[in-house]
């Protein structure tokens, strides 16, 4: 997909790669946003558990640690969900997390029907069968760890988020993303270590994994705050009322 150079810069450049894809993702939650309101922070959220789930069984290795692809898409969840609960409130961000939740099940469960459809004798046939034969043996587990870890800590966020918002009100915006998101994190990694990792590696490798993934997921939570106040300067932007004529 990618011209030659440009595979051969990032497969030497890890890093690079992991912080553009970082970059891009954050940018295309707040694009979507910008085009499509709440809604495109709908998509946002659906999109993101949908990859999320999709490259989390594969592992791979930043600055040294071992750690999951998924990381950076499901992490953008917590900026579109922060986004939705500081421009349109509490009721809004819920509903976007039932929303990411019901598409899922709905995802896994298709595409395990579409396993029960054999492949013709076509070699390119039965290696794409093969290949979603491989992502989906492992991925009812992981679906349904990530799917239980994403409704609990998802709500949590929410709630946290309108909690700190309480005593702060519109000021210190960087304080309840990063508190209810670092807070829900917590939960979310706890949950996803023992529920998909603990039986498939043993329990020490599952604990490391765990702690890699949340450190990553408190850089990111710390990088997604400067797109988190671009969506609100957005948003205020948008709703600033003409002045009176006269």
């Amino acid at each position: 997909m990618f011209p030659q150079s440009i595979a051969q810069f990032f497969a030497a450049n890890q890093e690079v790669l992991w912080f553009s894809t970082l970059v891009l993702d954050l940018t295309g939650t707040v694009v979507l946003y910008r085009l499509f309101g709440k809604v495109g922070l709908q998509v946002a959220i659906t999109a993101a558990i949908i990859l999320a789930n999709l490259q989390g069984p594969k592992l791979t290795s930043i600055f040294g640690l071992e750690t999951t692809i998924g990381v950076i898409f499901y992490s953008s969840i917590f900026l579109a969900t922060d986004i939705l609960s500081e421009n349109y409130g509490r009721a809004e961000a819920n509903k976007a997390v039932r929303m990411g939740f019901v598409v899922s099940v709905i995802v896994l469960a298709m595409l395990s029907l579409s396993m029960l459809y054999a492949p013709t004798d076509r070699p390119f046939a039965k290696d794409v069968h093969n290949a979603f034969d491989t992502i989906l043996n492992f991925a009812p587990r992981f679906v349904l760890g990530s799917l239980f870890a994403y409704i609990v800590s998802q709500s949590f966020d929410v709630w946290a988020f309108h909690q700190i918002k309480k005593y702060t009100g519109d000021k210190w915006l960087w304080l309840r993303n990063n508190l209810s998101t670092m807070s829900s994190q917590i939960i979310d990694t706890a949950i996803f270590s023992l529920v998909v990792w603990w039986g498939t590696v043993d329990l020490v490798t599952a604990l490391k994994l765990g702690a890699v993934k949340f450190m990553f997921k408190m850089i990111i939570a710390l990088i997604d705050t400067s797109f988190l106040y671009w969506a609100r300067s957005m948003f205020r932007h948008k709703h600033v009322p003409l002045p009176l004529p006269g």
